[in-house]
């Protein structure tokens, strides 16, 4: 069996969805991918099905079919949950959009499996700010909320809010994934800080996030605000955790 699931959140999709599932299954390591869609009216789930359907190579292509948008922190949770029954050792988080580039996926899972760490972050900040084509505002929110979160949580992060990440099976089995509050991008947050806290060696990888050329951006003010927000409650629940490595 392969050691490796990229589980892909999918709504309205249908222009990037075939493209980035063909360029994951072009890479030279095998990766399985599950994709997650909350039932997206434009089709992106029939697409896939038919990918499913009609491919005859080694490549392995799950879909879990939601019934509405449950937000992006419950459909890695799923995907999480789904990974752990598979008996997957590395799991990973990526956008549909191409905003990732699946060809760093190599450079995720060689910084778990082979260079011993837990948890890999594709990280936009790690040596700089490594953004393209998203406007000032957006960059300036996004750098300023992952300082906020550092001063906040303690976490030598750069790249707090980033969801391009690679999690070890020890990461999913030690976190109580029933116990994540945020459902939001918030929930890429708290991952990352529960992971901390449990001491866990987490890894920034340097990559360039390339904003979306193809369909709408998920992106709100909306979004940000219940990260900022969010953080300190997070901070405070934490003071009551034991955090425990079984």
């Amino acid at each position: 069996m392969n050691d490796s699931l990229v589980i892909i959140p999918t709504y309205n999709e249908k222009e990037n969805i075939e493209d980035v599932i063909s360029a994951v299954f072009s890479l030279e390591k095998v990766f399985d991918i599950l994709i997650i869609d909350d039932g997206s009216p434009d089709g992106t789930a029939g697409i896939v099905k038919k990918i499913i359907e009609t491919d005859t190579s080694k490549h392995v292509l799950h879909i879990i079919e939601r019934t509405g948008k449950l937000g992006l922190g419950t459909a890695y949770i799923e995907g999480f949950k789904f990974a752990l029954k598979k008996g997957y050792e590395y799991v990973f988080e990526m956008d549909a959009d191409f905003s990732h580039n699946p060809n760093d996926l190599l450079k995720l899972y060689d910084t778990c499996a082979n260079q011993g760490n837990d948890m890999a972050i594709g990280s936009r900040y790690v040596t700089g700010v490594n953004v393209v084509n998203w406007p000032m505002g957006r960059v300036l929110m996004s750098y300023l909320a992952s300082i906020y979160v550092r001063i906040i949580t303690g976490m030598d992060i750069r790249d707090t809010t980033a969801g391009f990440v690679c999690l070890s099976r020890k990461v999913l089995q030690t976190i109580d994934l029933n116990s994540i509050k945020f459902i939001g991008y918030a929930f890429q947050i708290e991952m990352k800080f529960t992971a901390y806290k449990f001491g866990f060696k987490i890894v920034e990888v340097p990559i360039i996030f390339t904003d979306r050329t193809r369909g709408e951006s998920k992106m709100s003010k909306g979004i940000f605000k219940e990260a900022v927000l969010g953080v300190m409650k997070m901070k405070i629940r934490s003071w009551f955790h034991k955090y425990i490595i079984a």
